[in-house]
């Protein structure tokens, strides 16, 4: 395969309190956001990190309202998260001396969040970053050879275990214990389900490889195949290909008509994305703003402690 770009011309816009004109508080950042079109913002941006304003827990909601004034529940979540507030989750809870790969959020759903909100309340001893990738680049450095592989779609298949077994439960994904409420979120959601003798809920969808942006009409790389196949999911998961069999896995992808997706493809996805990306590197009370279409993130390997908030509109 050919070489991918080796370096990216975009990163995040820094907003502080200087930039804005205004006070170097919470009540500061709250007065420019009401001065100012976030959608607009995003456009412009792609992404935008809030930092020196002071954003505590405390004061965090009275910001995050401005930004996201409908913040949506991680109902269909595939990431292990904890739900820490008015829908805010903790950013991801894979263990720190991973790195997570480059992804638009629950972009193998149906519907996904259009702007995704980070904020930094502990920041990690080294390391940590969220890197972010510009999906037209992310796009145009992926070989030819894989973006034509990839045109038809991608199909997502799980195993949502009954509260015991591999992966997360179906009860944890759709945050409900009712069978028929998950029914009728996957009938909306034109999936493909079944229930297992042992209540198992097998999901398969169809989902696109890539996105056109709503506003701008960019194409970008718009889908998580490389977070569900086993070659990018690191040792563990191909230790547990090879004694569970395939269609029992928690998780899998494939081409749209159902044929296997080639392992190096996986990996030159993953590759080129983290090769891509910019690293945005936290201090408390950051806040990071993102257009998910325009902007997929990752995160890298981290120690110490480290806790990010996430909230979703």
């Amino acid at each position: 395969m050919s070489n991918p770009k080796t370096e990216s011309a975009w990163a995040p816009r820094i907003i502080r309190p200087a930039d804005a004109g205004v006070s170097a508080s919470p009540e500061g950042l709250a007065e420019y956001l009401r001065a100012t079109d976030p959608g607009d913002l995003l456009v412009e941006s792609r992404a935008v990190v809030f930092r020196g304003f002071g954003v505590s827990g405390d004061s965090y909601d009275g910001v995050a309202d401005l930004l996201l004034p409908d913040r949506l529940a991680y109902v269909h979540g595939n990431s292990p998260r904890t739900k820490v507030g008015r829908n805010l989750y903790t950013s991801t809870e894979y263990p720190a001396e991973f790195e997570i790969s480059m992804h638009n959020e629950m972009s193998y759903a149906h519907a996904w969040p259009s702007r995704i909100l980070f904020f930094c309340d502990i920041a990690a001893a080294t390391g940590g970053a969220t890197p972010v990738v510009d999906g037209k680049l992310w796009l145009d450095s992926i070989d030819p050879e894989v973006r034509e592989a990839f045109q038809a779609g991608v199909r997502y298949t799980q195993n949502l275990h009954d509260g015991m077994g591999f992966g997360k439960s179906w009860q944890a994904t759709f945050e409900t214990d009712d069978r028929a409420e998950t029914e009728a979120f996957l009938d909306r959601a034109e999936a493909e389900w079944s229930w297992l003798p042992d209540g198992t809920l097998r999901v398969t969808q169809v989902r696109q490889a890539t996105l056109k942006h709503p506003v701008t009409g960019t194409e970008v790389w718009f889908n998580q195949a490389d977070q569900w196949h086993t070659a990018g999911l690191g040792e563990d998961a191909a230790a547990m290909a090879e004694i569970v069999p395939e269609d029992e896995l928690p998780q899998n992808a494939y081409f749209a008509d159902g044929s296997p997706i080639p392992a190096e493809y996986i990996t030159h996805v993953q590759e080129v994305g983290m090769k891509m990306a910019v690293n945005v590197d936290w201090e408390v009370g950051d806040l990071l703003f993102v257009d998910n279409v325009a902007v997929a993130h990752g995160r890298r390997a981290f120690t110490g402690q480290r806790r990010i908030l996430v909230a979703m509109s």
